[in-house]
């Protein structure tokens, strides 16, 4: 009988596989890390390690969203607005994510990471866009938090590539006022 995925067991094995798999990743290129590698760092058979995840890729996947995720999660978003400490705060902590990554991993960041932060980011932004603007289509606004994850994603990284001597909420807080007169529903719609 298999055992589903939230018993105790099979959630202690997938973060056991995710910690060994982030343990590779600062030694080695994501290139370079086989599932051999990780099942062995991980003291697990190849079987275990697909029944959580389908490969490689997947493994990175849900390591980096789980990572993120919970990096952002420390925000608390249920009941917030999108406004300028949100923003702020989401900026820093994507900051701080890739910081954390550029020291522990080697991986190529815009062709395997990239997409996974802006996907990650287009939920936040929808979830904050639907509890703030309930009478805006919800096209719209998941067309709006498309539009700030690849903005506040491409943000991040030319803060990351060229102005790390200010800090991220410096670097950030000054295009708030434009960011949030942007998407000011109210006055789209008059």
């Amino acid at each position: 009988m298999t055992q589903p995925k939230t018993d105790p067991r099979v959630l202690r094995t997938r973060k056991l596989i995710m910690e060994s798999f982030m343990k590779l990743s600062s030694k080695k290129e994501f290139k370079d890390i086989t599932i051999k590698d990780v099942t062995a760092e991980a003291m697990i058979n190849r079987a275990t390690f697909y029944y959580h995840f389908e490969d490689k890729y997947d493994l990175l996947d849900k390591t980096l969203s789980e990572v993120l995720s919970i990096n952002l999660e420390s925000i608390h978003f249920n009941h917030r607005k999108l406004d300028e400490d949100t923003i702020i705060n989401i900026f820093k902590a994507l900051t701080n994510f890739q910081q954390s990554l550029h020291n522990r991993c080697q991986v190529e960041y815009e062709t395997e990471l990239a997409p996974i932060v802006r996907e990650q980011l287009e939920i936040i932004f929808y979830q904050l866009l639907i509890n703030q603007y309930t009478n805006v289509g919800k096209q719209i606004l998941k067309v709006t938090a498309v539009f700030l994850s690849w903005g506040i994603h491409g943000a991040s990284v030319e803060w990351r590539k060229n102005s790390s001597h200010i800090s991220s909420e410096e670097f950030i807080k000054s295009a708030v006022p434009y960011i949030l007169s942007g998407i000011d529903f109210k006055q789209a719609d008059s």
